[in-house]
């Protein structure tokens, strides 16, 4: 860490933060259910038309045994349990999700 911030800066910052909701999906024993393929290819669906519908501002699958993905979500973290609660993969017990309220800086994005 090389860069120097200034308390006016991080003040600056935390001035533009907005809420959203991280939805944290982790995987359950039931992942490897029979039909498991065609469930989470609707769950995959799901979460692509949330995103292309800008419900989910950042979507990032995780490449783990046991987490699934996190979604940074526009939407209230009461609406946004309430949207993951219809996902298939949620719905069939392959995946568990927790919702957290959060804040983030809106124009913050990952790098290309």
């Amino acid at each position: 860490m090389s860069t120097t911030v200034t308390d006016e800066q991080i003040q600056a910052l935390a001035s533009t933060a907005k809420p959203y909701s991280l939805a944290l999906l982790q995987w359950t024993p039931e992942r490897t259910m029979n039909g498991a393929d065609a469930i989470e290819l609707e769950h995959q669906r799901r979460m692509v038309s949330l995103r292309a519908d800008g419900v989910i501002a950042i979507l990032c699958p995780v490449a783990s045994d046991t987490v699934a993905g996190v979604a940074i979500m526009t939407v209230a973290a009461e609406e946004a349990a309430e949207i993951m609660a219809g996902d298939p993969c949620v719905q069939a017990g392959m995946m568990r999700c927790d919702v957290h309220p959060c804040h983030g800086f809106p124009g913050d994005a990952l790098p290309v």
